[in-house]
């Protein structure tokens, strides 16, 4: 897998030449770029196209966690959880540059508490079957408070540990997109599907779509037609029928991220039943800490939604009955919200904790495919599911799937250290590549260790068009300071000028819309 195979120009390119393809996906989502890599690992001449950057919206918003779901547990959905701890060990074993083993402890506050919630976690942990990741165990009073030594001691009883996955969000979608260029898919940002096309019977048999670039307008022509665009996915459906009946219920989910300090240690915190009755954690995550995440209904879905003060209160609240050092609006670094895509039910209700967590795909009469609904864990099954269906519906002959067991870009058993490790395979490269310039060997910033040299290979190697792409979904530090971000722009800006053959007003103009953005993650303190 050669990272120069990933050009975007090229991709636009060969839709110009040759716009004929087996299956075409409309979404660079967690879902979208999963169907890529399973489409073009079958042999079918893919393309995606995505209308902001890769993991734009719901798929960077994540609480960074690979997990079976816990909660879904206590709601008595066994098939779902044991079908995401099979994806999370297949997760494991195809990015483990990306994906890897978090350990978890619940405080508990009663002897009953701790015997609940360990048997029910030995439950988890069978379901996980040969995948299983560690064992559930109770832990003692004293070794609780010295691993969480601004957790509260009052009645405290001990707690549970148990094991579950964390990874990077929007570094996975990146390394997909690789992976599904490796196997000959065109996959390319910055593309907004404009029009669905019809044959005369009325089936899909193709895409219009405006590359946001340039404003140039191209035609594709596609057997099979995915619309994998999350919250979006009614904004598609619209396009196919006239009297559409929206098929989503968005949830928005928002975190804080705060100082690591706030913790301490490598364990992470769950909160098993906040005042609302649901679950909250506490993450350790390339060195900050994220505590989420809230869950309501909302009436309107976007590419930046925003957290609203009820959630980060609830967040801050929640933290300070547990903890006897509770972080401030002032402490928090950075604030995200993302808004789930969940199927809604037959008959609507104001919960959302009781909307279904399983994907559903959806055949309209015009053969547009769409799915819906699901997680970041359980997006390769997601994606085999799709093109499966996908595959029926062009009558081609089935062809197995082949992602169980397929490496995803990045992958290796030489783990590199410290913030390189999310790179993997291609840490090695962009260290050679500082080296042969020793202005792309300075750091960004003094509080991360970050190289100008990964700029360059972001904006050269992983289709980073936008100083936003670069800090907030390369490089991740949008997410966990916002200040820095700010401070780490118009070098950001400057370098990837260079890079693109850009001009000032460019950097101008990237300066501008960078800030307008990145004000929107930082609290008014």
């Amino acid at each position: 897998m050669q990272p120069q195979q990933f050009h975007r120009i090229s991709f636009l390119k060969q839709v110009s030449s040759n716009p004929q393809y087996d299956l075409a996906i409309i979404g660079g989502g967690a879902t979208g770029l999963g169907i890529a890599v399973d489409g073009a690992a079958r042999g079918l001449k893919t393309i995606l196209l995505e209308q902001h950057d890769f993991a734009k919206g719901t798929s960077s918003r994540s609480t960074k966690l690979v997990h079976g779901g816990v909660r879904y547990l206590a709601m008595g959905d066994v098939k779902l959880v044991h079908e995401a701890l099979r994806e999370r060990g297949i997760l494991f074993a195809n990015a483990p540059h990306l994906a890897h083993s978090q350990p978890f402890v619940i405080p508990c506050y009663s002897v009953f508490s701790k015997w609940k919630y360990l048997i029910g976690l030995k439950l988890y942990d069978w379901l996980a079957g040969s995948r299983r990741i560690g064992n559930s165990t109770f832990v003692s009073k004293e070794e609780v408070r010295k691993n969480f030594p601004l957790l509260k001691p009052d009645r405290l009883k001990g707690g549970v540990r148990y094991f579950d996955g964390q990874f990077d969000d929007s570094r996975l979608a990146i390394n997909l997109a690789q992976t599904a260029a490796a196997f000959g898919a065109a996959v390319i940002n910055y593309c907004r599907v404009t029009n669905l096309l019809k044959s005369e019977n009325g089936r899909i048999n193709g895409i219009r779509f405006i590359d946001a670039e340039t404003g140039t307008s191209h035609e594709l022509k596609a057997k099979m037609v995915v619309n994998a665009t999350g919250v979006f996915v009614d904004d598609i459906l619209a396009m196919d029928t006239g009297n559409h009946k929206p098929i989503v219920k968005p949830s928005q989910g928002t975190h804080i991220v705060i100082d690591r300090s706030f913790i301490g240690g490598n364990e992470a915190l769950m909160i098993p039943k906040t005042s609302d009755g649901r679950v909250l954690f506490g993450v350790p995550w390339h060195n900050h800490l994220v505590i989420g995440t809230t869950d309501i209904p909302v009436d309107h879905h976007a590419l930046e939604p925003k957290p609203t003060d009820k959630e980060i209160d609830f967040i801050l609240e929640t933290a300070a009955n547990y903890l006897t050092k509770a972080p401030k609006k002032e402490d928090v670094l950075s604030v995200f919200a993302g808004l789930r895509p969940l199927a809604a039910p037959a008959n609507e209700s104001g919960a959302t904790k009781e909307i279904s967590r399983s994907h559903k795909l959806i055949v309209s009469s015009s053969g547009l495919i769409t799915i819906t609904g699901g997680k970041w864990t359980t997006y390769r099954k997601m994606a085999e599911d799709t093109v499966n269906k996908a595959l029926e519906i062009g009558g081609i002959q089935p062809i197995p799937c082949q992602t169980a067991s397929l490496k995803i870009h990045g992958h290796t058993h030489e783990q590199p250290s410290g913030h390189w490790e999310v790179y993997g395979s291609d840490a090695p490269k962009i260290q050679q590549l500082a080296r042969t310039n020793p202005a792309w060997q300075e750091k960004l910033h003094s509080n991360f260790e970050h190289l100008v040299a990964e700029v360059i290979w972001a904006t050269r190697h992983e289709m980073a068009r936008t100083v936003e792409d670069v800090l907030a979904r390369r490089l991740r530090i949008l997410f966990l300071d916002v200040t820095a971000a700010i401070e780490m722009a118009p070098k950001v800006a400057e370098v990837m000028a260079g890079e693109l053959g850009n001009d000032g007003d460019w950097i101008a103009s990237q300066l501008t819309q960078f800030r307008e953005t990145a004000l929107a993650y930082q609290l008014k303190k």
